[in-house]
């Protein structure tokens, strides 16, 4: 099976989903290792979340990270759905 190529909008909406739960996790107070701990992850694994290296992540991830971090689902699927322009204009 040929996996198609990530669009740019979709790159760019995993960097966004990555700034999100970063942010979130700061705001928490909350490591790396206690995050992905939690969440039942490997610290790497969250790092290329957060970094948007890993775009498209697993819903389930997704979701236990948000759990681990506090973070309602609705405010990322906000930030999915949210503009670049948008984004920098929160800014």
């Amino acid at each position: 099976m040929v996996r198609v190529p990530l669009t740019d909008e979709e790159r760019e909406r995993g960097e966004r989903l990555g700034l999100a739960l970063r942010d979130a996790r700061a705001s928490a107070s909350r490591s790396m290792v206690e995050v992905a701990a939690e969440a039942g992850i490997s610290v790497e694994t969250l790092r290329k979340i957060e970094t948007g290296r890993i775009p498209t992540p697993a819903f389930f991830t997704v979701m236990a990270i948000a759990d681990a971090v506090g973070l309602p689902l609705d405010s990322l699927r906000a930030v999915a759905e949210a503009s670049t322009e948008q984004v920098a204009e929160a800014s």
